[in-house]
């Protein structure tokens, strides 16, 4: 008889940690506080260590096949001034990179998942454990009772809150951000995959995301936006005229946008309990500067898998997985901090610091950072 998986959240993590304990004999149970399980707009990068995790679970050519890989981008001033100019040869940055939107992403997951192991609409409340099973409170409904509990619930997640009562709050990193997606823009681009802005307390990304796509973010220092002021277009309406008619043109055809706080956690000691345990930016979340956030939970799903397989007994494969995770998870908060605080530099000279060594870092310097982020914070590159 199969065991069986609670998992509370079905974004990427919760849905990826169904499909691998799936794969690793469990029956599953995906539990969903909102009514509906697709995901709106907007785009992540999945750097080689992701499309590992995606092809250990099965979706990656779902997943590629609605993505865009770039090839040419543009380093700009915000007022359109070009500093660099960079071509990245496909495998330069250790193995496959795409841009996806995220509802590419999240279908392909909800449709290897299935319909029947999710349960919209069912708040997680608390949850009572003994050494060997768990019972999920849930506001709508009746309990569920299984063999391990996941918390996939993201950064306001109720199971680490339960689990961490003292936790202080997130931390905000100083930068809020406007993000969106928009189709039939591709013209404005150019031929370029990308534009990257960088100016005092401000930087900029646009970039393909499909055939038809484009993910863009606005990321500000908080001195840079007025005091209160958090309405996405009030936002993109007052920064737009200090950058280029690339950037004017494509955030004006955008309807489709997100005001958002940036903020992450400080690393756990100890992130579960018993047969509960955390997953995704539940356990670990970082800031966006990282690339890494879907796709680092989705290593979490694989490894989690992985150790569960076999029957293996559940309190000590929990305990081999966080321990796993949370040293490499640490490493990249630390290096999304950093990368914050030079993006979010209003200071003039240290802002033309900046810009230098951006403009004189060749690009294999960059990728093999790059290269190294991906195979220390997961899953190695290699193809299985």
């Amino acid at each position: 008889m199969s065991r069986t998986a609670l998992i509370v959240g079905a974004g990427i993590g919760g849905l990826s940690a169904a499909i691998a304990l799936r794969q690793a004999g469990w029956h599953v149970r995906v539990f969903e506080r909102a009514t509906s399980a697709r995901e709106l707009g907007f785009g992540l990068a999945l750097a080689p260590n992701a499309v590992q995790a995606l092809r250990s679970l099965g979706v990656a050519d779902a997943v590629l096949s609605q993505g865009f890989a770039p090839t040419r981008g543009e380093l700009r001033r915000i007022d359109g001034t070009l500093l660099k100019v960079a071509h990245l040869p496909p495998g330069a940055l250790g193995g496959p990179f795409t841009v996806a939107l995220r509802p590419a992403l999240h279908g392909a997951l909800l449709d290897a998942v299935g319909s029947e192991s999710l349960e919209l609409g069912r708040a997680a409340v608390s949850f009572s454990a003994t050494a060997s099973r768990v019972t999920l409170t849930l506001e709508n409904g009746p309990d569920a009772e299984g063999d391990l509990l996941v918390g996939a619930d993201g950064i306001g997640s109720v199971i680490r809150r339960a689990l961490h009562p003292s936790e202080a709050p997130p931390r905000p990193c100083g930068i809020v951000a406007v993000r969106g997606a928009v189709h039939g823009a591709i013209a404005h681009l150019e031929g370029l995959s990308a534009v990257y802005y960088l100016g005092p307390g401000v930087e900029s990304v646009l970039i393909r995301a499909s055939e038809t796509g484009i993910y863009w973010f606005l990321s500000m220092a908080g001195e840079v936006v007025p005091p209160g002021m958090t309405d996405a277009s009030a936002i993109v309406a007052r920064m737009a005229p200090r950058f280029d008619d690339t950037f004017r043109a494509i955030t004006s055809a955008t309807s489709d946008l997100r005001f958002d706080t940036l903020v992450d956690r400080d690393p756990l000691p100890v992130w579960g309990r018993g047969v509960v345990t955390l997953l995704g930016d539940a356990a670990h979340p970082v800031l966006p500067h990282t690339g890494q956030g879907a796709a680092q939970a989705m290593v979490d799903a694989v490894e989690l898998g992985r150790v569960l397989g076999a029957d293996a007994p559940v309190e000590g494969a929990l305990r081999r997985y966080e321990e796993d995770r949370k040293r490499k998870t640490a490493a990249l908060l630390k290096r999304g901090r950093r990368v914050a605080r030079a993006m979010r530099m209003t200071n003039p000279m240290g802002c033309a610091l900046r810009e230098l060594v951006i403009r004189v870092m060749p690009l294999t310097t960059f990728t093999k950072l790059w290269t190294g982020i991906s195979r220390r914070a997961g899953t190695d590159v290699t193809t299985r």
